[in-house]
């Protein structure tokens, strides 16, 4: 039994929020493992080229460049899950049950999906619509 972060459990937990406190919790009281899934690392890091682009100033960047440092370290505390042709057939099924979802929310389910996961999102909304994928919210 295991269950997977999504990217927005993922950065609550990096930002040291009030909701990862929350997810402290919940993750204290779990008796099974907890990973990221490589989508989130580009999902991450994605984020951060994107602010770092959008700085003017040399100087401006500092902050970011140390926000980003962070998240990387975070990354080498988890233990990280493939995108591999498991999870590509799972989301080649999905993509052909046209679902209205983003395609990386889309791996992500189908990462979960290919390792009878649970995925921990916030995003109910949109990953309740994946037939057969298990989702909690631990930040709330």
């Amino acid at each position: 039994m295991f269950a997977i972060l999504d990217t927005d459990h993922f950065s609550a937990v990096d930002r040291s929020s009030a909701a990862a406190r929350t997810f402290d919790r919940r993750a204290a009281s779990y008796t099974g493992d907890l990973f990221i899934s490589v989508i989130t690392v580009e999902e991450v890091m994605r984020g951060w080229l994107a602010l770092l682009a959008s700085r003017k100033q040399r100087e401006d960047e500092i902050s970011v460049y140390s926000r980003l440092k962070r998240s990387a370290e975070m990354f080498g505390q988890w233990d990280i899950l493939d995108w591999d042709q498991d999870a590509f057939g799972t989301f080649e099924t999905l993509r052909k049950k046209r679902l209205k979802m983003s395609t990386s929310d889309m791996k992500i389910a189908s990462i979960a999906l290919a390792h009878d996961a649970t995925l921990l999102t916030r995003n109910l909304q949109d990953f309740t619509k994946v037939p057969g994928l298990c989702v909690e919210n631990w930040l709330d």
